[in-house]
């Protein structure tokens, strides 16, 4: 990062530290900034500052304006991939993209082998530890640990009417046809730069190929004490 004002620099520095000084009147949250503090405070006011000039809509931040326009209005996708065709409307979606080129997973599990490439697939990974089931089916009360697990109870228990389009290369059921297009890419199409496994010598140019690879690891105890017998998984 460079600027030509000390003060742009100086706000820059602030996203590298982990002190949050800017403490909200109305809850317990703490921000690093003064402008973080200032949008969190506008979702307990109700107040929407930023106005979509061509539809009736307003946001709490000019981003989340910005990413709006591009989505309903100008269809504008300014973050393109260097390594594919791929291009997208926020630069967060491109990170996680970019992911799918290098293999990189940089938000682990603490409790087993598991890491995800982003923060939500975490989250959601952590809830078959804590067995918590947060997703109930409207139909039988059924409880599941994930939406997507819920969402295949959906069609094959209650989907006589929803339209079933099962992926011809593994056992996933999806409602929509799109969404079955997106699946494919995702986890079937070829990739032309294999996707090394971190522990041991495997490739793979399948992304589902090297996920299902990725299970024969996760209670393999790897790390073993010179000291005494115990072994590890991390």
């Amino acid at each position: 990062f460079t600027s030509v004002k000390l003060s742009s620099l100086r706000q820059h520095l602030k996203t590298h530290s982990d002190e949050k000084c800017h403490v909200c009147h109305l809850c317990p949250k703490a921000f690093r900034t003064a402008t973080l503090l200032h949008n969190h405070v506008n979702t307990h006011t109700g107040n929407k500052p930023h106005k979509c000039s061509e539809c009736d809509t307003a946001f709490v931040t000019r981003g989340e304006l910005s990413r709006h326009r591009r989505y309903k209005h100008t269809l504008e996708k300014p973050f393109k991939c260097t390594m594919c065709e791929y291009s997208s409307v926020e630069a967060s979606k491109m990170r996680r993209h970019i992911r799918s080129h290098t293999g990189e997973r940089p938000y682990p599990c603490h409790l087993c082998s598991y890491a995800s490439k982003d923060a939500c697939r975490l989250k959601r990974h952590m809830l078959t530890h804590t067995g918590e089931k947060r997703y109930e089916c409207y139909v039988c009360q059924a409880r599941f640990t994930q939406s997507g697990t819920m969402k295949i109870h959906m069609l094959q228990k209650h989907g006589e009417n929803v339209p079933k389009h099962q992926c011809p290369h593994c056992s996933t059921f999806l409602s929509r046809k799109s969404d079955l297009g997106v699946h494919l890419r995702n986890l079937h199409s070829y990739m032309a730069e294999a996707v090394k496994c971190r522990d041991c010598q495997a490739a793979f140019h399948e992304r589902y190929a090297f996920l299902q690879h990725r299970k024969t690891h996760r209670n393999e105890k790897r790390f073993r004490c010179a000291q005494c017998s115990c072994t590890c998984n991390q």
